[in-house]
């Protein structure tokens, strides 16, 4: 098992900062006021499994590169959606240059790639940037997909 990685959450209802692990049962909730936080994490090869496939929330994957223009656009606006969606998807972001075994897998062609995962599945896939609107859009509407 991998040593499991924190980041530091604002949440937007309080202000108060949270730490949330990359990996963790159930959802993650500010321990002040206990309004759901963003899930906003780092996936490498060697601890994907564990943070994305087997988170109990739908994972938007982002699977960019450093060099890719598009990519450094999408990123803020999956972030606003992480965030507009908190509690109810995790973003789990994964560099494909530092990751060749999750770039192979996924058959990652061009980036930013974009897939959403349940349980391990492949819910949806799409290539290339969208703005914030349409990707909360395109998230929302595989999720409820989903359920019915």
């Amino acid at each position: 098992m991998s040593t499991m990685r924190a980041a530091t959450v604002k949440c937007p209802h309080c202000g108060r900062a949270n730490r949330v692990p990359a990996a963790a049962e159930g959802r993650p909730r500010c321990g002040h006021c206990k309004q759901p936080l963003a899930w906003m994490v780092d996936a490498r090869d060697d601890d994907f499994t564990e943070v994305a496939e087997r988170a109990d929330v739908p994972v938007v994957v982002d699977l960019w590169a450093t060099w890719c223009g598009p990519c450094r656009m999408v990123s803020p606006a999956l972030e606003k959606v992480a965030t507009d969606l908190a509690g109810r998807i995790k973003l789990v972001k994964v560099d494909v240059d530092k990751n060749p075994q999750l770039s192979q897998r996924f058959a990652v062609q061009a980036v930013p790639t974009l897939l959403i995962l349940h349980q391990g599945e492949t819910l949806a896939r799409q290539a290339g940037a969208a703005p914030a609107p349409a990707l909360r859009q395109w998230v929302e509407q595989t999720i409820s997909a989903r359920k019915g």
